[in-house]
């Protein structure tokens, strides 16, 4: 449900009422601050019983009074009305109706027949709403205008919102400060410089930070904003209790105190610590003093370690404990504490189970390239005459030869070390015959003997092999050239020579 300024246009967007998330008209039940759900609104009183005479009245940043329907008039949720101000009479919204009304003034402690309870005028008219959003439209000024007095004056204060009241006449500043403020010659200024009459009105940190609204740091618009209008005292003890790190920086909100949002999970913490020991507990072994380091308070788990040997943590469960303290009080000293570790098991959690026949997640993924060619060395290009070239083992190996006789040349057997099987002479002892033996580092047999020539293929790969295809004319072509190109640089070579 949204109101004629929050729907959209003609062509589909948007409009806003830029009032940051919340409905400046007030129409938007689900979009106001603090708003209070109306469940009991289509059920119909017993006969003979009267409605209940008072409403509640919303005014800017969720600000809320109660106010007595003297005159009986027909009013509903959503109407704006005229009320009793201080002096003069303020406009605002009807929030609740009903007999809901008495449980929130029961909640606030509000007392029917109280003074604070003012009366309705009447509904507001055309001319009260005009003088009200003209009013509502100077706020932004004057809050400007107003810190800069106070910066001229010198004052250790922080104005933080302005609102004026409906029919215009006054004003209220709410600031915030750490000390007391003398503030008389402040409210002189304002006076003057606006008109108006001024009201100045200390707030908390809290009180605020629910005024101006925001989002904190899980994502979500505040609680004092929203819903939260009790705030009760955080104390760093709430952390504490559940094993945070005392990090000011982590633990504080957008108004610069302790989270609210730290007493919520406090009593559910403290209901499991009952059966944990305290941390100062001291536990005797065989091999020395153990003392506590940390726990996890809903896996009952503590980690313990020596006074001696402090960098090694042993595990054990809330029940290995128990039992060590209750050997200690016996006077006997328990085991040493890898015994108890090496008795804890771990189940293994399954965080994804194939129980529809999912495939992989990562089915449709490029499959990753290798790294082989990028790690070789980059190789220089080779001429064709420098392929058929052998260099000699005088010759470096990244050295290139530079004639063509030195080229054809094949290195001579002296200039082989490696090839020629060593000879190794042993002594003789006494009374035996010389021997050597020969020492072959190779461990190869020459090519042309016809004992190492491999055996034909049988069977199927011979069949592979009948099948393969010939070489094509181009590839013969290629390799007669090839001959007769090497015969006529042997010829050369020899002429060379001679």
């Amino acid at each position: 449900m949204s109101c004629s300024s929050c729907a959209t246009n003609k062509s589909g967007v948007p409009k806003g009422c830029k009032s940051n998330g919340n409905c400046a008209t007030g129409t938007c039940g689900s979009g106001n601050k603090l708003a209070v759900f109306d469940w009991l609104s289509n059920m119909t009183l017993p006969s003979g019983e009267a409605p209940f005479n008072i409403v509640e009245v919303r005014f800017k940043n969720g600000r809320k009074h109660f106010y007595k329907n003297s005159e009986n008039l027909t009013i509903s949720m959503g109407d704006v009305v005229a009320v009793e101000g201080s002096s003069g009479h303020d406009v605002g919204i009807v929030s609740l109706a009903g007999e809901l009304v008495k449980v929130q003034m029961k909640k606030r402690k509000v007392a029917a027949d109280s003074d604070d309870v003012k009366k309705i005028y009447r509904k507001a008219s055309q001319k009260d709403i005009d003088v009200w959003q003209e009013a509502r439209g100077r706020e932004l000024e004057t809050q400007r205008k107003g810190r800069e007095i106070i910066s001229r004056l010198g004052l250790k204060m922080k104005l933080s919102d302005v609102e004026y009241q409906g029919d215009g006449t006054k004003a209220t500043f709410y600031y915030t400060a750490d000390e007391r403020v003398d503030f008389r010659q402040l409210i002189r200024d304002l006076a003057s410089a606006f008109s108006i009459r001024v009201e100045m009105r200390q707030v908390g940190m809290r009180q605020e930070a629910a005024r101006l609204g925001g989002i904190g740091s899980c994502g979500r618009e505040l609680c004092c904003s929203t819903w939260l209008t009790d705030f009760r005292k955080v104390n760093t003890a709430a952390a504490r209790y559940q094993q945070l790190s005392l990090n000011p920086l982590k633990l504080a909100g957008q108004c610069g105190k302790l989270k609210c949002c730290l007493n919520y999970e406090l009593d559910t913490y403290l209901d499991a610590l009952q059966s944990f020991p305290k941390q100062d507990k001291v536990l005797n072994t065989e091999k020395g003093e153990a003392v506590f380091v940390k726990m996890d308070i809903f896996k009952k788990l503590l980690w313990y370690t020596y006074k001696e040997e402090s960098f090694k943590w042993y595990k054990l469960s809330l029940e290995q404990v128990q039992e060590i303290i209750e050997l200690n009080k016996n006077n006997e000293l328990a085991l040493p504490l890898e015994e108890y570790e090496f008795e804890i098991t771990e189940e293994v959690s399954v965080n994804f189970e194939n129980v529809v026949g999912q495939d992989s997640l990562t089915r449709f993924d490029a499959p990753k390239k290798g790294r082989k060619n990028s790690r070789r060395r980059k190789r220089k290009p080779i001429n064709k005459k420098e392929a058929n070239q052998a260099p000699s083992n005088n010759q470096r190996s990244n050295k290139k030869p530079t004639n063509k006789k030195d080229a054809n040349q094949t290195p001579s057997n002296n200039q082989r070390p490696n090839r020629k099987p060593q000879r190794k002479s042993v002594k003789p002892e006494a009374g035996s015959k010389t021997e050597t033996k020969r020492v072959d580092n190779r461990k190869s047999k020459p090519k042309n003997n016809p004992r190492n020539r491999k055996p034909r293929p049988e069977g199927k790969n011979a069949e592979k092999q009948k099948g393969q295809p010939k070489n094509n004319k181009n590839q013969q072509r290629r390799n007669n050239n090839q001959r007769k190109k090497n015969n006529s640089d042997r010829k050369n070579n020899t002429n060379n020579e001679k």
